[in-house]
């Protein structure tokens, strides 16, 4: 299986700092600063990259669940809000929210909604967070 590489590279000290990121694919890429991570700056931050990769990840393996069962589905939309807050020793990434909404032909609610729960505790983003940050799921059909 193939490994992901990606760089990050920080100016300077924390609060009036910079930093830039890139993935290896030339895909990926932007700065980052103090104010766009735990303030209102635009911009992007940790915590978005790791919310996209939640929700990318979690869309292709509901997807393959749902396929599994009998049931592929037409659309996975997967939106993750991921929120990093003050904790006495510092701060902490403390919870993935996911709102899911799928198109999937001839499927029962429940039978959906047990396979979109299984999948939040089995993709591989989930599972390299789970235990430490809580992960919460809103999924629907559409």
């Amino acid at each position: 299986m193939p490994t992901r590489n990606a760089t990050a590279t920080w100016e300077g000290g924390l609060q009036k700092g910079k930093g830039t990121f890139s993935g290896a694919s030339g895909k990926i890429g932007g700065t980052y600063s103090f104010g766009t991570r735990f303030g209102e700056e635009p911009g992007t931050s940790p915590e978005e990259l790791l919310a996209a990769a939640e929700a990318a990840c979690y869309s292709m393996a509901l997807s393959l669940g749902l396929e599994q069962a009998g049931h592929p589905p037409t659309k996975v939309e997967t939106k993750a809000a991921c929120t990093i807050d003050k904790v006495p020793e510092g701060f902490k990434i403390t919870t993935m929210k996911l709102v899911v909404r799928a198109t999937v032909p001839g499927i029962a609610n429940d039978a959906f909604k047990k396979i979109a729960q299984a999948t939040k505790d089995g993709c591989p983003v989930s599972k390299a967070i789970k235990g430490n940050v809580k992960i919460e799921l809103d999924a629907a059909l559409a």
